[in-house]
C-alpha cells in the first residue's frame, strides 16, 4: 500500500497526551513515538499536557493542528475534540459525535445491532448495589465466562473476565469504580483479532487484520504494553477469505459511526462457526512500541513516521472554515 505524500505545511503542531484519564501512562508512551517521529520528518512539533496547560494555551501560542495522542476520557470521548472545534484548530482523528459515541461501548452497540452489524450480547448495570438474584439474572442471560467491564474506558483497564457466578459482584464493583455503566457482554471463545483504518468515508480503507495470541488467552493491560509475551501474527493466518471479510465488515462498522482519519476495531472470531463479532472501535489508537495500528501499518509498507504524517496531514474540524477539511 502506497502512501500519498502529504503537503509538509502543516504550520506549528502540538501533539497532545497525557490528559486526565486512566490511560494517561499509555498517552505519555504515545505521544513520545509521535512527537519524535513528526521532527524526524522535520515538523515544527511540541508536546503538549491538557493536565498542565488550560487548551486555550494552543490558541495564544499558535498552533495551527494537534494531533491527538490522549487515550480515554478527556481525550477521545469528544470533549477535546469540541474544545478544539470551538478554538477552530484541525485536529487528528475522529469527530465531536463520532468520539463521544465510540468511547461508549453500549452506544456503539446500540448503533451497530439498530444497523444489524454483529456485536455479543450484553446487559447493561449502573453503578449502585446489586443483589445477587440480579447478578445471577445476567449469568444466566449471558452464560459463563462472561466479561464485565465499565462503559468507557479502554486498554482494558477495569476488566474482569468472570468464570463463576460468585465472581460477579467483584468484577462489577471492580468496574463501577470507574464507570457509572456497567457492561456485561457474552464472551465469544474463538481467535482475537483487530483491523486498522485509515481515511474517511468512501476513501477510508483497512491495514492487514493482525491475529492476537495472548498467553491462555488473556490480553490484559500488562500483556498489552509491558510484556513480549503476546504473539501478533501479521499477515494473519486466517482461513482464505476471512481476512477480507473481517475488513469489509469492520470498514462499515467505521463508517457507521462517522469516524474520520483513522482508527482500529476489535473483533472475535467465534472458534465454532468462525462467525466475526464486533467488539469496541478505538478512535485514538495507540502509538506505542506494542501498539497495533504501527504494526498493521509496517505490514502494508508503511513506516512509523509515514503513519503519523499521514494522520496529521488529515487532521480537520466536523465544522470547518475555509481550506479546512
Amino acid at each position: 500500500m502506497t502512501m500519498q505524500q502529504p503537503d509538509l505545511q502543516l504550520g506549528k503542531v502540538a501533539v497532545l497526551m497525557g490528559g486526565r484519564s486512566a490511560e494517561r501512562e499509555i498517552s505519555l508512551m504515545s505521544g513520545r513515538g509521535v512527537l519524535t517521529a513528526l521532527r524526524a520528518r522535520g515538523v515544527d512539533a511540541h508536546a503538549f499536557d491538557p493536565a498542565e496547560q488550560p487548551l486555550d494555551e494552543l490558541k495564544r501560542q499558535g498552533f495551527a493542528r494537534c494531533f491527538i495522542a490522549l487515550h480515554g476520557r478527556y481525550g477521545e470521548d469528544g470533549t477535546v475534540q469540541g474544545a478544539l472545534e470551538l478554538l477552530g484548530i484541525p485536529y487528528t482523528g475522529a469527530g465531536v459525535l463520532a468520539s463521544s459515541l465510540a468511547i461508549d461501548k453500549i452506544m456503539t452497540k446500540r448503533a451497530w445491532l439498530a444497523e444489524g452489524l454483529p456485536t455479543p450480547r450484553h446487559v447493561l448495570l449502573h453503578r449502585g448495589p446489586h443483589d445477587a438474584a440480579r447478578l445471577q439474572a445476567v449469568v444466566a442471560e449471558l452464560g459463563l465466562p462472561l466479561i464485565v467491564k465499565p462503559s468507557r474506558e479502554g486498554s482494558s483497564i477495569g476488566l474482569t473476565k468472570v468464570t463463576r457466578a460468585e465472581q460477579m459482584e467483584a468484577a462489577v464493583a471492580t468496574a463501577a469504580r470507574l464507570d457509572a455503566d456497567i457492561l456485561c457482554e457474552q464472551f465469544i471463545a474463538g481467535d482475537e483479532v483487530t483491523c486498522s483504518i485509515l481515511g474517511t468515508g468512501e476513501g477510508a480503507r483497512a491495514l492487514p487484520v493482525i491475529h492476537i495470541v495472548a498467553p491462555e488467552g488473556n490480553y490484559d493491560y500488562q500483556n498489552k504494553y509491558f510484556t513480549d509475551v503476546t504473539e501478533y501474527r501479521v499477515p494473519c493466518d486466517l482461513p482464505p477469505g476471512e481476512e477480507a471479510a473481517i475488513q469489509a465488515l469492520v470498514l462499515k462498522a467505521y463508517r457507521l459511526l462517522g469516524c474520520r482519519g483513522w482508527g482500529r476495531l476489535d473483533v472475535m472470531i467465534d472458534a465454532a462457526t468462525r462467525r466475526p463479532w464486533l467488539l469496541e472501535l478505538n478512535t485514538s489508537p495507540g502509538m506505542t512500541g506494542h501498539s497495533l495500528v504501527p504494526m498493521a501499518a509496517k505490514a502494508a509498507g508503511i513506516s512509523y513516521e509515514d503513519l503519523c504524517l499521514q494522520v496529521l496531514a488529515d487532521a480537520g474540524l466536523d465544522y470547518a472554515t475555509g481550506g479546512d477539511q
